[in-house]
């Protein structure tokens, strides 16, 4: 039986727009391996993150330290949904180097959802205490003024939900 080419699968939204639900599906569907970056920081670090700033700086240091692995796993043929957001175009570059590493496909998909449906989700999300980090409609927004839609020019197949 021939294998399907690795894929790996990259998520661009808001807080709460939907990305971890996409990413499940997407596993399911492509009998995928998921790497979480709330996860991950929550296991890792979430004891010392207190601020934005202490987000971004350990954000940072797991994407350093993941990249390599990641680049195994698309080279071992297997699919990879990376659960990391990438909502600015530095996130975005950081990924678009693993993709040029590896002979793998890449879709890169943009969940584009209004902010009183993110906050909304949020609100219920933080009501069920189930996800790693509760994010108060505060850093929602700080981390919204900074959420910049891809462009075709930054080299993705953009598939739009």
């Amino acid at each position: 039986m021939v294998r399907p080419k690795p894929t790996l699968h990259l998520l661009c939204g808001k807080i709460a727009s939907g990305k971890s639900t996409l990413a499940a599906k997407l596993a399911r569907r492509d009998d995928a391996i998921v790497l979480s970056e709330d996860e991950w920081l929550s296991s890792l670090f979430g004891d010392q993150m207190k601020t934005g700033a202490d987000f971004l700086r350990f954000s940072d240091r797991l994407r350093n330290t993941m990249a390599p692995h990641i680049v195994t796993l698309l080279e071992r043929d297997l699919t990879v949904v990376l659960d990391f957001a990438a909502n600015t175009v530095d996130q975005r570059a950081w990924m678009h180097v693993l993709v040029t590493q590896t002979q793998a496909d890449h879709q890169l998909h943009v969940l584009d959802v209004p902010d009183d449906v993110c906050l909304a989700r949020l609100e219920s999300r933080n009501k069920e205490g189930k996800h790693a980090f509760a994010a108060t409609e505060a850093q929602f927004r700080r981390f919204t003024k900074n959420f910049v839609l891809p462009t075709p020019d930054e080299g993705f197949t953009i598939v739009r939900h």
